[in-house]
């Protein structure tokens, strides 16, 4: 099943005010992208991660003033959730697309993962390319470059994830708007295949 680009419309929708209103276009223009995007990669991340995943569309439910920001699909080895499982996203605040494996507060072994993270930081170090970002926040924009990254702030990162309860850790690639309007089908499929192989070590260790 082919996938569909996003295109400039899609980004406005954030630019919305009102939550009905951005909800409503969200539900037009968004949703039926990202459920196209689920369709097409859980047979890709079950093949794998060797278990079978299943997606989950943001609903945004439990909103009752303030629009979302962001919105995305995720996907995870339980058809239920996700939130409580590391799992991977796509989605798309105004500004980029986001391409993620994530651990997120919610998750109840994040200090067990904070440790394998920090006894295999060597190796997630080299192999991480420089342009893939990292965030300890799932609920903001901002990343960290990884080729602007530190070692010693790398660990930090991971040491955070065992001792703070709400710490997160989220690690992928973002493609700034301009340039993802301009992907073809093909070229994003492309792009989210490549990105989702890069981060399947990460999803192992957890």
């Amino acid at each position: 099943m082919p996938v569909s680009s996003f295109t400039k419309n899609d980004f406005n929708v954030f630019t919305i005010d009102g939550l009905d209103e951005r909800m409503e276009a969200l539900k037009e223009h968004v949703r039926p992208k990202l459920e196209e995007l689920g369709k097409e990669f859980t047979p890709t991340l079950s093949s794998l991660t060797g278990e079978e995943m299943f997606y989950h569309v943001a609903k945004h439910a439990r909103r009752t003033k303030n629009p979302p920001k962001d919105t995305w699909v995720a996907f995870a080895a339980n058809s239920r959730g996700y939130k409580m499982m590391p799992h991977f996203q796509i989605g798309l605040w105004e500004s980029h697309v986001f391409i993620w494996f994530a651990l997120i507060y919610e998750a109840p072994d994040k200090e067990t993962f904070g440790k394998v993270l920090e006894k295999n930081a060597d190796f997630i170090y080299k192999q991480i390319p420089a342009d893939f970002v990292w965030s300890t926040d799932h609920t903001k924009p901002d990343t960290i470059k990884h080729d602007e990254l530190s070692r010693d702030e790398l660990l930090s990162m991971f040491s955070r994830l065992q001792t703070v309860k709400k710490a997160e850790i989220l690690c992928g690639y973002q493609v700034p708007r301009e340039r993802a309007i301009k992907l073809s089908p093909d070229d994003l499929a492309k792009m989210i295949d490549g990105v989702f192989k890069t981060l399947i070590p990460l999803y192992k260790m957890a």
